[in-house]
This record gives structure tokens, sequence and C-alpha cells, in this order.
């Protein structure tokens, strides 16, 4: 079910932005909050919302893949997530040289 509603919520981000920085941003701000969520599950001492993260949110998205994909498809898809991760951090570099 996780996967469907991320690749729901891909198709939405394309569909109103229509940019491929818009894919690579929304591609970091999910990894970002899924690893926000999974340290808030460890970290919590509330036991309730701790395991409600840990059954319904993956920790990232290569788990994700990793999750829902192997052999060759998981390789394509891994690199993938790392080309998207690299392109991200071109762009934010770039941004940041500017505001210098």
């Amino acid at each position: 079910m996780d996967l469907i509603i991320f690749i729901l919520v891909i198709c939405i981000i394309l569909y109103l932005f229509r940019s491929f920085n818009a894919f690579i941003y929304f591609m970091a701000l999910a990894e970002i909050l899924l690893r926000l969520l999974a340290f808030l599950s460890e970290r919590l001492p509330i036991p309730e919302v701790t395991t409600w993260i840990k059954n319904n949110v993956p920790n990232s998205i290569q788990s994700l893949i990793n999750n829902y994909s192997s052999g060759v498809l998981n390789d394509v898809l891994s690199w993938g997530l790392f080309i998207c991760f690299v392109i991200f951090e071109y762009h934010t570099f770039r941004i940041f040289l500017k505001k210098k």
C-alpha cells in the first residue's frame, strides 16, 4: 500500500508542476521526511505512535525499493535514486553559491 501511495503522490507532483526539478525536489523531501519519521519512531517514548510509524511508514525510499523489487530492477531503481540525489545536491550547491 505504501508503494501505491508513493507512486500516486509522484504522479500528482509531476502533473501539477510538470518539471523534472519538482520531481527531484520531491524525492529529496520525501526521503528526508521518511528518515525523520524513522528517527522519531526510534526515539519517542510513546509506544502507540512508534508502533504505528514502524508498521505504516517505510524507513526510506531505498527501503521501499528493496521491499518491492529484486535483482536487476532493484539495481536500476537504486542507481536512479542515487542519481536523483546527486542532481539534488548539484541544485542545492548551485543555489548555495548564488546566495554568496
